[in-house]
């Protein structure tokens, strides 16, 4: 039973997974509160985000029952077919293809804010409760619920409370959870660039001793680089002018796709790992980059925090079905003994693939490429490998 007055689940966090999440309980005839300190700008197609995401089919399936996923994919989006992985050291290459999986796609490749923006746009039709500037100061855990008090003074009270709040959530560190973090002492590169062959749908990656190196195929025939690299690199690549830029990330990328034009501003961003040692703190729990953060070679950042999303939106309906709590401790922590478990293996997982091609050793140097080949040969492993990636 609801107290009066008391919602059924307060979110915390209007990102990606925060927004997917109170929509898909919303759907669930919840009563759910969003809660995010800054609205996000509107999405403009004249102005590309530098940050983009490889979107994965069981992530798509999300959104669609959200309601939002025609919206994004008639906005913009690009498919990618074909995924080409290899190493600069040589050897054979990894490839994967939609044909092959009997697919039309393997993924998409979308911007940040357009998924925000039409999450957000979702929002009040689905009957979400938007508490928005707001910042959480306080929280104080109840026998059967959590009591948030907000920076403007108001208090919300919920059964249970989703920090989906960033890597930095302040709901986690309210709630006493504690994090394990890596410092890769890498940054990562990103921007717009145009090239002197067609992309080919495919998503492209080459492995290099300062890490690696994507190429992401965009809508408009451009493609999003995401290049990691030490650090003092990343500095001087960032201070180059604009020509030096082309020639050097033309070099790096084996000139695949020819030539290269930057076309957008640069940025970079620092990367770790970061796990929290628990994701429930009596009925406070973390998803999304408030839980994990990961290496993005993968690019599974955002869809393992949108596994989170599902996985929890499956446990609660199971409970409302069977007339049972579904914030009990029980659950939750079932819940989270799996999706701990998933994201941790994926994260060091990353973490072993990035220390073991971003190596000069000789032993490392002579085995990756031909390990690569043969992976690629095998065609139960990239299937096994694809369909880890995708959720399917």
């Amino acid at each position: 039973m609801r107290h009066r007055n008391r919602l059924d689940i307060a979110v915390v966090g209007g990102g990606v997974v925060g927004a997917a999440c109170a929509l898909a309980l919303s759907k669930l005839g919840l009563e759910v509160a969003l809660v995010e300190a800054h609205a996000p700008p509107p999405w403009r197609a004249d102005r590309p985000d530098l940050r983009v995401y490889a979107f994965a089919p069981d992530n798509a399936a999300l959104l669609q029952h959200c309601g939002v996923w025609t919206s994004v994919v008639d906005a913009r989006v690009q498919s990618y077919r074909r995924m080409c992985v290899w190493d600069a050291a040589g050897g054979g290459e990894l490839q994967f293809d939609a044909d092959a999986f009997g697919r039309d796609e393997l993924g998409w490749i979308i911007e940040h804010g357009l998924l925000v923006d039409r999450l957000w746009a979702a929002l009040p039709a689905a009957g979400v409760q938007l508490r928005c500037p707001s910042k959480v100061e306080a929280l104080e855990p109840l026998d059967d619920g959590v009591r948030l008090r907000l920076d403007d003074g108001s208090r919300l009270e919920a059964n249970l409370v989703i920090a989906a709040d960033g890597a930095g959530s302040s709901v986690r560190e309210l709630a006493g959870m504690e994090v394990d973090a890596h410092d890769y002492a890498q940054r990562g590169v990103v921007a717009y660039v145009e090239t002197g062959l067609p992309h080919q749908q495919t998503a492209w990656q080459r492995f290099l001793p300062s890490g690696p190196l994507a190429f992401l195929p965009c809508a408009d025939g451009s493609s999003s680089i995401v290049w990691t690299l030490p650090e003092d690199d990343a500095t001087r690549v960032m201070a180059l002018d604009d020509e030096a830029f082309d020639r050097e990330l033309a070099t790096a990328f084996e000139m695949r796709l020819g030539p290269t034009r930057v076309m957008s501003k640069r940025a970079a961003f620092p990367l770790r790992r970061q796990l929290a040692r628990d994701y429930v703190s009596g009925r406070v729990v973390v998803i999304g980059d408030a839980a994990h953060v990961v290496h993005p070679l993968a690019g599974q950042g955002v869809n393992l925090g949108l596994r989170d999303v599902t996985a929890l939106v499956d446990s609660i309906r199971a409970a409302r079905a069977r007339r049972a709590d579904y914030a009990s401790p029980q659950r939750l922590a079932r819940w989270a003994r799996t999706r701990r478990s998933d994201n941790a293996m994926a994260a060091y997982a990353f973490d072993g693939i990035n220390r073991v091609f971003s190596s000069d050793g000789v032993a490392a140097t002579l085995l990756r490429g031909p390990l690569l080949g043969l992976a690629g040969r095998l065609l139960p492993v990239t299937h096994g490998l694809w369909k880890r990636a995708a959720g399917v």
